[in-house]
């Protein structure tokens, strides 16, 4: 079970990555994180999965005051992810065309809730940013919903003053990806132990 969840965890963090090249190459809007990512990218010059990276460490330490402890799946999220959505964007090409980027788009989100749905159903831990968002709603005592929609206003609102894409793309990631992965995290949600089998006891003699 152990092999299962760890091949789970990395294929979903790849094809996590796999997911936000596809939804760069669309160019019409991001998902939050990413528009704050792709705005950070602009003005310091850096490739985008750099930032991912530096991002994602840098949300880690803010995990120190929280409490908050990582696991596996933290630390990778932050380094495979950056490491595969710069290494797709080297070979997928510009799309031209609405259709096309209107197909991209939607492959993007779609393989984005699967590779969610993988990599938290794997159970190593949550991303650096979920980390955060559950750590504030411990300290603070905030509903989940409030406390994620002011982290993700605060870092969209960021990335578009720095210059990320904000567009269809952004209304379709936040309307789909929720549903996708309640409907898929049940399919992909892996015990975090070995199954235990109840033994039937004897049955005694009256």
């Amino acid at each position: 079970m152990l092999m299962r969840r760890l091949v789970q965890l990395y294929a979903g963090l790849v094809a996590y990555g796999l997911s936000l090249a596809l939804m760069l190459r669309a160019d019409l809007g991001l998902d939050p994180w990413d528009v704050f990512h792709q705005g950070v990218a602009a003005r310091l010059g850096w490739s985008f999965g750099t930032v991912v990276i530096a991002t994602g460490a840098l949300v880690l330490l803010l995990w120190v005051p929280l409490r908050q402890r990582p696991g596996l799946g933290t630390v990778s999220n932050i380094v495979v992810i950056g490491l595969v959505v710069d290494a797709a964007l080297l070979v997928l090409p510009h799309a031209t065309g609405i259709p096309a980027r209107a197909g991209l788009l939607a492959g993007g989100v779609l393989l984005n809730g699967a590779a969610t749905a993988a990599y938290i159903g794997a159970r190593f831990g949550p991303g650096p940013r979920d980390g955060l968002m559950t750590g504030l709603v411990e300290r603070t005592g905030g509903s989940v919903r409030r406390v994620r929609t002011a982290i993700e206003l605060c870092v969209l609102a960021t990335g578009w003053v720095l210059g990320g894409s904000v567009g269809v793309g952004t209304v379709v990631y936040a309307l789909a990806i929720g549903p996708l992965v309640h409907r898929l995290l049940p399919l992909l949600d892996l015990p975090a132990g070995p199954r235990t089998v109840p033994v039937p006891r004897e049955r005694t003699v009256p």
